[in-house]
């Protein structure tokens, strides 16, 4: 059966037509490339090659043949450079998926700060944007190496931490969000049930946040009146700012606080954690997995170990 150094051979042959001189350039005998060449012929069952004087030529079906085999070689040879770029640390690519309040802060900080090293200024970042569920669904596909996101606890029917490691990266404060002339807006710090009496946009019931916001709710025994459910938090901060309701949403630090009002909640001590999420016993590549210790060490140092929150 033919393989990928016949391939070879034949395309060798194809460029000198010259027996020897195909031998010669490739370091093989010239009973050997014959040989090579016969069995592609007999395994396709056609001439490949036919005399020309003391040289050869290719045959009409071994010049449509030649196309081929030069495309699978090339793309071959393509993918092994690939390979080679990705498997080395200093020049690989990373695909991370984050959920939508990240890109305010987290994300473009990690990645400025990593980059800042010599070593990882090569290290190209394909980046994407989803709720917690839809993230792990495409990191469970293979879409991204990585995700920042929430631990939700089941993809369809099946459970999460069978599928992934969660690995704790930092903690978002989680704040009342009110229009700018809201009655709540002045005061400097307000109680959940102050937010009772008012409408409430809430996130989606498929939304990482969802559980911890109920959560929030039920220790404060609210019945919340829930107007809206949105997706993400620009969403949510859009309807607060048009008086559509009032919100519990993370801190989001670029905010338009002229047009509504991020309180802090000095009853409630639960914080939304985040997670570096990556797939259980999966191969990783050595960018991925330097970047991925570089956010656990940085996270650690900068908002951990300083009881930061973002």
């Amino acid at each position: 059966m033919m393989n990928l150094r016949h391939l070879i051979f034949f395309k060798e042959l194809a460029r000198t037509q010259h027996m020897a001189k195909a031998a010669e350039n490739l370091g093989i005998s010239q009973p050997s490339l014959s040989y090579a060449i016969k069995k592609i012929e007999t395994e396709l069952g056609v001439p490949l090659f036919e005399a020309d004087g003391r040289n050869i030529k290719l045959t009409s079906i071994g010049g449509v043949y030649l196309k081929y085999v030069t495309a699978t070689l090339n793309d071959l040879s393509q993918g092994n450079e690939l390979v080679k770029q990705l498997m080395n640390p200093n020049t690989g690519h990373i695909s991370m998926g984050f959920t939508y309040t990240l890109g305010q802060q987290l994300v473009p900080e990690l990645i400025t700060q990593f980059q800042k090293k010599q070593e990882n200024q090569e290290i190209t970042f394909e980046l994407g944007q989803g709720n917690s569920g839809e993230l792990l669904k495409s990191l469970a596909s293979e879409k991204y190496d990585l995700v920042l996101a929430s631990n939700v606890e089941k993809i369809g029917d099946q459970l999460t931490s069978s599928l992934f490691d969660f690995i704790p990266l930092v903690q978002q404060e989680i704040v009342a969000a009110v229009p700018a002339d809201h009655p709540l807006a002045s005061k400097t710090a307000v109680r959940v049930r102050d937010l009772s009496p008012y409408p409430m946009i809430s996130f989606s019931q498929n939304s990482g946040l969802r559980p911890l916001i109920d959560q929030i709710l039920s220790n404060a025994h609210i019945q919340p009146k829930i107007a809206y459910e949105v997706e993400e938090d620009h969403t949510m901060a859009g309807f607060v700012r048009h008086n559509m309701g009032v919100a519990l949403m993370p801190y989001l630090p670029l905010l338009d606080k002229s047009a509504i009002q991020l309180k802090h909640l000095f009853d409630q001590p639960l914080n939304h954690q985040i997670y570096l999420v990556i797939r259980r016993n999966s191969f990783i590549t050595p960018a991925v997995h330097r970047f991925q210790e570089f956010a656990r060490s940085y996270c650690w140092q900068y908002y951990t170990n300083q009881e930061r929150l973002i």
